[in-house]
């Protein structure tokens, strides 16, 4: 059996497959406690001065340049600084990502990408003013929520759709203020609203109004409309108490 023992590939695994005794335990509790706490630390001093004004972009990693999701992507990220004045936040990432980061770049805007230890991804795209590195999903969604206004999801996989619901579940919670999260691309996203509608809603899984946490739009218009109010709401607040 101890053959089959592994080394973890990230500290993530290192952490969370700790009970297992197929991964080799490489550190105690406390050296990963302290691990965790640096990680929030670093990050949190590093993004002081997006506070208030960061967006959001989610979406795939593996959508390509030529693919016309891209170019609306960076379109979006493009006015959303310019119109909504907001910070573009992204995964760091290639693809719809990189889309995001690269479009704020060309109007000057200041890009942010909270990037993820993976053994099987990429560096960081090229369009990044501020990367910062995380090892642990957890601690990356805490910056993700922390500092942004608004979140505007692109069609993504399981990264994309993981971020999403758990936006939606700390808003539903009221562990955070509400902040729009808007999906863009009805011809993406409009199956998994009708299901959330007849299959939750329907079977009262979730409560009434809960289903409009999402907001659903093709009008780039709408999306930094909400952007900008949320961007300007935020701001109000951070000129107050840390």
């Amino acid at each position: 059996m101890s053959d089959a023992i592994r080394r973890p590939k990230t500290r993530d695994e290192e952490l969370l497959a700790a009970e297992w005794w197929a991964v080799r335990t490489e550190l105690t509790d406390a050296q990963r406690v302290t691990r965790i706490a640096d990680e929030l630390a670093r990050s949190f001093a590093a993004l002081q001065p997006v506070r208030g004004t960061g967006v959001t972009v989610f979406g795939s990693a593996r959508v390509p340049e030529a693919d016309p999701e891209y170019a609306r992507t960076r379109d979006l990220a493009s006015r959303l600084v310019r119109e909504a004045g907001a910070t573009i936040v992204t995964g760091g990432g290639p693809g719809l990502m990189e889309a995001a980061n690269r479009g704020a770049r060309d109007v000057g805007g200041r890009s942010v990408g909270l990037l993820i230890e993976l053994p099987f991804e990429e560096q960081g795209n090229a369009y990044l003013d501020l990367p910062i590195e995380f090892h642990y999903f957890f601690t990356r969604k805490v910056c993700f929520v922390r500092y942004s206004a608004a979140f505007v999801a692109m069609p993504g996989g399981f990264g994309t759709l993981d971020e999403l619901f758990e936006v939606l579940c700390l808003v539903q919670t009221r562990k955070i203020r509400h902040a729009p999260v808007i999906l863009y691309g009805s011809a993406f996203w409009g199956g998994l609203v009708a299901w959330v509608r007849e299959q939750l809603l329907g079977r009262g899984l979730i409560s009434p109004g809960d289903e409009d946490r999402m907001h659903l739009t093709d009008d780039l218009d709408e999306v930094v409309e909400l952007a900008a109010a949320a961007v300007a709401s935020r701001r109000e607040q951070a000129s107050g108490p840390a």
